[in-house]
């Protein structure tokens, strides 16, 4: 018996730039992307060193396919439906980030209604992407959790600590 050889012992640093070339956009990136306007990542310029020549491209994922058939495929993924599910839940904020430090009150972040994008044809036809938010009634429990003021936004609470 002899010790088995490790073909892969050494090869940390092309881990490192496998990783690196296979990152996406995180999920607030993205949704930056559907506020401002999503249709001019739909009607890109020609690109001919993007994948389909940066004409067939997926909002949610941030990627780019070769063809309509490809991105229509990719629209039947578990990877771009596990996408649309996390995009369903509002990105964490600096306001988020003030509430956790102890400023201002928990407020539950908001359900968001995600469709996938539509295709070419239907965008030249005038369909937009929608993202709606789904209200969600207040639950008793959830009600009246801190006696603290609740900000509504930044420059409340910017005023706040200047008291």
């Amino acid at each position: 018996p002899y010790a088995r050889k490790k073909m892969h012992s050494g090869d940390t640093h092309l881990r490192r730039r496998w990783r690196l070339r296979n990152r996406k956009k995180d999920l607030d990136e993205v949704d930056a992307d559907l506020k401002k306007n999503p249709e001019e990542l739909l009607k890109q310029e020609i690109d001919l060193d993007k994948p389909g020549f940066a004409q067939f491209y997926c909002i949610h994922c941030a990627t780019y396919y070769i063809n309509d058939q490809a991105l229509q495929a990719h629209f039947r993924t578990k990877v771009h439906k596990r996408r649309l599910k996390a995009l369903e839940v509002e990105p964490y904020t600096v306001e988020d980030s003030l509430r956790a430090a102890g400023q201002g009150s928990f407020v539950q972040p908001q359900k968001r209604k995600m469709e996938t994008q539509p295709s070419l044809p239907e965008v030249e036809a005038g369909k937009r992407i929608k993202v709606d938010i789904m209200m969600e009634e207040e639950k008793p429990a959830k009600q009246n959790l801190s006696k603290a003021t609740k900000y509504t936004d930044f420059k409340q609470v910017m005023e706040g600590l200047g008291k």
